[in-house]
C-alpha cells in the first residue's frame, strides 16, 4: 500500500508553494500530486510554473509525480490551460473533469481519475477504462462497504489488475463545487473584482451554524467538510480490501505528520491512532459526514 500527497486545495503564496513542495519531495509520500484544481484565478502559479515545478520534483526525487487538472472549467481559456497540463509530454494526470478525461483519451494517454468525478458503479469503471484510466480515486462521500463491494465485483469480472485503488483518507473533504466564490461573497465582493482574497485564508474561511458548530469551510468555488477526515485507523481494513493508495491532502504542514502517521499504521495495525474531536470519518463508516466512529 502506498501513500500519496494529494493537491493544495487552497490558495498560498507562490514561495510557500515551492517551499511545501520542497518539503513534500523530501516526505515520506510515494505519489505527489500538484496543480490549481479549484479557480483559475488564482494565479500565483501560473500552468507553465506547475509544470516546471512538477518535472523539477520529477527530477529530483524517485516518487511518482501527477499533475491535477481544474475541477470546474468556465471558459475556453480555461479549456487551453487544461490542454497544455493534459498534452504535458512525460508527466501522468489526474482529470478531475469529463472535458480532461476526454482530452486524455484524444491524446492516446493514460489518466488518474481524480474525486470530484462521479464513478460509482462497475459499469461507469469500465467506461473510463476504455478511456485510459489506471487510477481511480473514489469520491469522498462514498463507504467503505460500498467500496469492498466494487472493488470485488471487478475481481469478478476481471479488470481489478487494470487500475490503481487511492482513497481519500485525510484532509477537508472537498464536498461542492459552485460557478459563484463563497469566500468573495463573505466579504462582500463580486466574483469579478474578488481580490483574490482566498489567498489571506491559507486553510479557507471556517464557518459555524448557528449553535457554533463547525459546519463547512468555504474555499473559494469550493465547500469543504468543515472536520477534517481522518482514515488513520482504517488503513488496515483498507490494505486488506486492497485500496492501492491512501491520499493525504496537503492542505498545512500537519499533513507531512499525517503521511508518518498513516506509514505507522501499516507498520503495527493492532494499534489505534488517537483521532481527534475536531475530525470526522462518518462517510466511510454510513454514519453522518461529520460524526466519528
Amino acid at each position: 500500500m502506498k501513500f500519496s500527497l494529494g493537491p493544495s486545495l487552497f490558495f498560498w503564496p507562490k514561495q510557500e508553494v515551492h517551499d511545501y513542495y520542497q518539503r513534500a519531495s523530501d516526505s515520506c509520500a510515494d505519489i505527489i500530486y500538484l496543480g490549481e484544481t479549484v479557480c483559475s484565478k488564482r494565479r500565483e502559479l501560473r500552468a507553465k510554473d506547475w509544470l516546471e515545478l512538477a518535472r523539477q520534483l520529477s527530477s529530483n526525487t524517485d516518487k511518482q509525480i501527477v499533475v491535477s487538472t481544474m475541477t470546474l472549467l468556465e471558459s475556453p481559456a480555461e479549456i487551453q490551460v487544461m490542454r497544455r497540463l493534459c498534452d504535458n509530454g512525460d508527466l501522468l494526470v489526474e482529470a478531475n473533469d469529463l472535458s480532461a478525461v476526454q482530452m486524455m483519451h484524444e491524446l492516446k494517454l493514460p489518466f488518474v481519475l481524480g474525486p470530484a468525478i462521479n464513478c460509482y458503479n462497475l459499469a461507469t469503471l469500465k467506461v473510463f477504462l476504455k478511456q485510459g484510466l489506471v487510477r481511480w480515486v473514489m469520491p469522498v462521500e462514498l463507504s467503505g462497504d460500498w467500496l469492498r463491494q466494487l472493488l470485488q465485483e471487478a475481481e469478478q469480472a476481471n479488470i481489478r489488475h487494470q487500475f490503481e485503488c487511492e482513497v481519500f483518507s485525510w484532509g477537508y473533504l472537498p464536498l461542492a463545487y459552485s460557478a459563484r466564490c463563497f469566500t468573495a461573497r463573505s466579504e462582500d465582493r463580486p466574483k469579478d473584482d474578488c481580490q483574490y482574497c482566498c489567498i489571506n485564508y491559507p486553510q479557507g474561511r471556517k464557518m459555524n451554524s448557528r449553535e457554533g458548530e463547525r459546519v463547512f469551510v468555504l474555499n473559494g468555488i469550493q465547500t469543504m467538510s468543515g472536520y477534517q477526515y481522518n482514515l488513520v485507523n482504517e488503513v488496515p481494513q483498507m490494505q486488506a480490501m486492497g485500496v492501492d493508495i491512501a491520499r493525504i491532502s496537503a492542505d498545512s504542514d500537519a499533513a507531512f505528520m499525517q503521511l508518518n502517521n498513516f506509514k505507522a499504521q501499516l507498520a503495527a495495525p493492532q494499534h489505534k491512532a488517537l483521532v481527534s474531536t475536531s475530525e470526522c470519518n462518518g462517510y466511510w463508516h454510513q454514519i453522518p459526514g461529520m460524526s466519528i466512529a
